[in-house]
């Protein structure tokens, strides 16, 4: 082989990836901890001003927040997840309040809906995920018609939870080639994503607080509920889980401002809506 043959670079192999994700996020039960993050689904809900009526679609929708708070105005909601345990949860939810859902189990990046099915596409910290992001982004943006909205919520990068993936980085690498779910909360990223679809991309930074016991409250619920949090410590030996475990406790302790031993942290995120072409 002459100095100037290069060795290409080995082919991310994003069905081998997404197929761990799925294993991960159906791992313990991430409704227990979905279930607390309702509010960003209101918000959402607010933010893309949704009428009664509407068709609205639910992208990587776990256990429901977004899709429960666009039924309760009155929207005809689709919601979709591709972990069935989750879906399942939802629609629990949503036979308790005497809500109307379609629920179906359906992946991000390949969505079973004509073009231009929906009048609006939201998605709360579900499919920046996803590992293929372009294909993910050109799905929203084919599921919505012409002057519909798409509404996503991302943690930023920066955010307690954009750090709390990259501290699980430090112990379990993410596969090669595959981008940070995190720059899903970027402004740049969004363009890329979506700035041949888009007529308007409207951001806005707003924080989720997240409340316990207290952070070591926080790290029991998420070891035991959170699949990628359970999957780490899965992954690693009892000296690793402990150190695991004292560098979480020191992301919380420098962002944690209850003053009194419980935990009260807000984590930012990204509000987006984007205006479809």
């Amino acid at each position: 082989m002459s100095a100037l043959t290069s060795t290409p670079s080995p082919a991310v192999d994003l069905a081998a990836i997404k197929t761990r994700q799925q294993a991960a996020w159906s791992t313990g039960n991430y409704a227990v901890v979905g279930t607390t993050l309702q509010l960003v689904g209101e918000q959402l809900c607010e933010a893309l001003d949704l009428r009664a009526g509407s068709r609205v679609l639910d992208v990587a929708a776990g256990n429901g927040n977004a899709t429960l708070a666009a039924a309760r105005r009155w929207c005809n909601v689709t919601s979709t997840d591709y972990v069935p345990s989750l879906l399942e949860s939802g629609r629990m939810r949503a036979q308790a309040e005497g809500l109307t859902v379609h629920f179906q189990e359906a992946d991000a990046e390949n969505l079973p809906f004509p073009d231009a099915s929906f009048d609006a596409v939201m998605s709360t910290f579900g499919v920046m995920f996803t590992p293929n992001q372009e294909k993910a982004a050109g799905e929203l943006a084919r599921m919505c018609k012409s002057g519909g909205r798409i509404g996503v919520a991302n943690w930023t990068p920066e955010s307690f939870i954009g750090q709390l993936f990259k501290t699980i980085g430090k112990y379990v690498p993410p596969a090669p080639g595959v981008k940070s779910p995190a720059l899903w909360g970027t402004r740049a990223r969004l363009e890329e994503l979506f700035g041949d679809t888009a007529r308007e991309i409207r951001t806005t930074s707003r924080e989720f607080t997240f409340r316990y016991l207290s952070p070591a409250h926080w790290i029991e619920v998420f070891q035991t509920y959170y699949g990628p949090v359970n999957k780490t410590f899965g992954a690693l030996d009892a000296e690793k889980q402990v150190a695991f475990t004292q560098d979480l406790l020191t992301l919380m302790e420098g962002r944690n401002r209850s003053g009194d031993g419980t935990l009260v942290l807000p984590s930012e995120y990204l509000e987006v809506v984007i205006e479809r072409k």
